[in-house]
């Protein structure tokens, strides 16, 4: 990071020095200037070439009528009224005088006035001194903040919304907002400016040859890079646990790993991942690996892994992912150990589709899994949060007319997807550091896995958006599979439900909000921190806490109030959980057992597939 010059009055007030943010060398940052619009064409070549190709087209025009539209009812109610569109008028005026009178108080050498607006807590964009010392830089803040802030305000306080509507207008304005914050921008960030003078631009040429790099890498799209990802290689460094494939479907391969005990539990253990992401978030390393923890704990542990889908899977819906995936892996369980009946743990997305199969299963008498663990996973979507947004009749539409076309959903475009929702830290940031200031990310495993994004089948993106986010048909009893009306509460086996409290994919209320659907005894309880490092936490690093409570029938705010807050991670609590269902220890297999011969080392081909 580059310091800061200041100075200080004979009063000792600090001040900024204007020597920081001069050119020192003009020849070299003109030569700097011209490189960088070099790399800038480059850039801009790697964007054309496939469109001039017809290889690809843009869809901004969907996603910018949406927001059109949204903010044309926002602007109906404050406009509809005279007196309305003069209070906010006035609102906002009165903070800009505000921040003109705190300007002044500076330029005299004064303190701000206590009603100086300041950043949110833990706001991590403004933390260079030169925001508050320096009086240009810390009006540019203070105009940023108040004007953010009063049109987060428009939105809540607008009568007449639909929840949907203003569902959609948060988000917006929320998206809006990070893209204009003075931090994302060479002239309005004291820290970028600087960093930009005392190299002569040289930053500006790195950060132009890093966007092109990266926009020939998403074949046309921006496919922004969060870490350093050749330090990482699955197999390597990345899902390491000792295993082997023992099956391979057209959808799935089943992975069975090596027991690390003698003794193990009579009841195997079947993990559903998400098919929006892959598997070894449950195995990044050996020190964060809950697969590896869970074997160590006496557990047969097999695993789904799903295939990174292309135009071949197109017409492979839900029916077709239970079958080559959750059945197909009970099967092989049944023929490699034995075992009829299995704990099985679904994730996210795994988790609604092991509910959806559940429920099937309830249907046909099927009871091979005798007890069920959700990972922040949704079966009601009442309360589904922020992607939401994306889900309306127009749009999915929209989006079923792109996927017919190739059989498939770009996986860049769910990644996409899914960093907006925190934009703040997993877009602008990256944006700012890798293309402005021109510098590699840091090698980072979870952000490796992060961007290794898989593509969505066509049907089954279709019937998860149809039959969950939209008309949220699985826990009103209308989802239908071969057939079968799917009801949750033919799911009478024992359920672990696990949410996290800051989850922005499935939030705690909306799993909370679930529990309530089921047929039989639910455990709910709430990890510390969000979708992945509330699951993703194991005893070793003693971070974070879990919440144990009642039986969620209640609101999910009475809960909460009596819920005991524990210390450390819920997974020896889930361990207790099920060996009090179970115990039965029997000697540890093999994999494969005598009547199976393993495919490949773990973490198996399917895995291996890149976008």
């Amino acid at each position: 990071m580059v310091k800061s010059e200041k100075r200080e009055d004979k009063d000792g007030h600090c001040h900024s020095s204007v020597e920081q943010y001069l050119v020192k060398d003009p020849e070299s940052f003109a030569r700097n200037l011209a490189l960088m619009i070099e790399e800038a064409g480059k850039a801009a070549a790697a964007w054309t070439a496939p469109r001039e190709r017809g290889e690809m087209r843009d869809g901004f025009s969907e996603p910018m009528t949406d927001m059109v539209k949204t903010f044309s009812r926002l602007t109906e109610y404050w406009l509809s009224e005279p007196s309305r569109a003069l209070e906010a008028q006035t609102r906002l005026f009165s903070g800009y005088m505000n921040i003109w009178a705190n300007a002044i108080h500076k330029t005299r050498g004064e303190a701000e006035g206590e009603n100086a607006i300041q950043p949110e807590k833990g706001d991590k964009r403004f933390q260079d001194p030169e925001w508050g010392r320096n009086a240009f830089f810390d009006f540019l803040k203070q105009v940023y903040l108040v004007t953010s802030r009063w049109a987060a305000d428009l939105v809540e306080n607008a009568e007449g919304l639909d929840e949907h509507t203003r569902h959609k207008a948060n988000f917006y304005v929320r998206q809006i907002s990070q893209a204009i914050s003075p931090s994302n921008f060479i002239l309005t960030n004291p820290e970028l400016f600087r960093e930009t003078v005392q190299s002569n631009g040289e930053n500006l040429v790195r950060g132009m040859r890093m966007l092109a790099e990266d926009i020939a890498a998403g074949k046309g799209e921006l496919k922004l890079r969060q870490a350093d990802y050749s330090k990482f290689e699955i197999g390597r460094n990345i899902a390491t646990t000792p295993g082997k494939v023992i099956a391979r479907s057209e959808l799935a391969e089943i992975i069975q790993y090596e027991a690390a005990t003698d003794k193990v539990l009579k009841r195997p253990l079947l993990i559903c991942p998400p098919w929006i992401n892959k598997f070894y978030i449950l195995d990044l390393n050996p020190q964060k690996s809950f697969i590896r923890w869970a074997v160590e704990q006496g557990h047969t542990v097999f695993v789904i892994s799903w295939i990174n889908p292309d135009e071949r899977h197109g017409r492979k819906d839900w029916d077709a992912y239970i079958r080559e995936g959750i059945e197909f892996a009970l099967d092989r369980i049944e023929g490699a150990t034995g075992e009829k009946e299995v704990n099985a743990i679904g994730y996210c997305v795994g988790g609604t589709l092991l509910a959806a199969a559940l429920a099937l299963m309830g249907k046909t008498g099927d009871k091979r899994i005798r007890t069920a663990t959700f990972f922040a996973t949704q079966v009601d979507f009442t309360h589904a949060g922020d992607l939401k947004v994306f889900v309306d009749e127009e749009q999915i539409e929209a989006l079923e007319r792109a996927m017919e076309q190739k059989g498939y959903l770009d996986g860049n475009k769910m990644a996409m997807a899914f960093n907006m929702l925190r934009s703040g830290d997993l877009i602008w940031p990256y944006i700012v550091n890798n293309y402005m200031r021109g510098k590699d990310p840091l090698p980072f495993d979870l952000l490796f896995w992060n961007a290794d994004s898989t593509r969505m089948a066509a049907a089954n993106h279709s019937y998860y958006l149809r039959n969950c986010y939209l008309e949220n048909n699985l826990s009103r009893g209308r989802a239908v599979l071969r057939g079968e009306k799917l009801s949750l509460s033919d799911i009478r086996i024992p359920i672990y439900n696990l949410a996290t409290r800051e989850d922005h994919i499935a939030p705690a209320r909306s799993v909370f909000t679930g529990s309530a659907f089921f047929g039989g005894e639910v455990e709910f309880v709430m990890a510390g921190s969000g979708h992945i490092a509330g699951v993703v936490n194991p005893p070793s690093l003693n971070k974070y806490q879990y919440w144990v409570g009642a039986k969620p029938f209640c609101t999910f705010e009475d809960w909460l109030s009596k819920a005991e807050e524990m210390p450390g991670s819920w997974w020896p609590h889930w361990q207790a959980w099920i060996e009090k269902r179970n115990k039965a220890k029997v000697p540890a297999r093999a994999i494969g057992g005598k009547l199976i011969k393993p495919l490949a080392d773990a973490p198996g081909e399917y895995v291996r597939m890149r976008v």
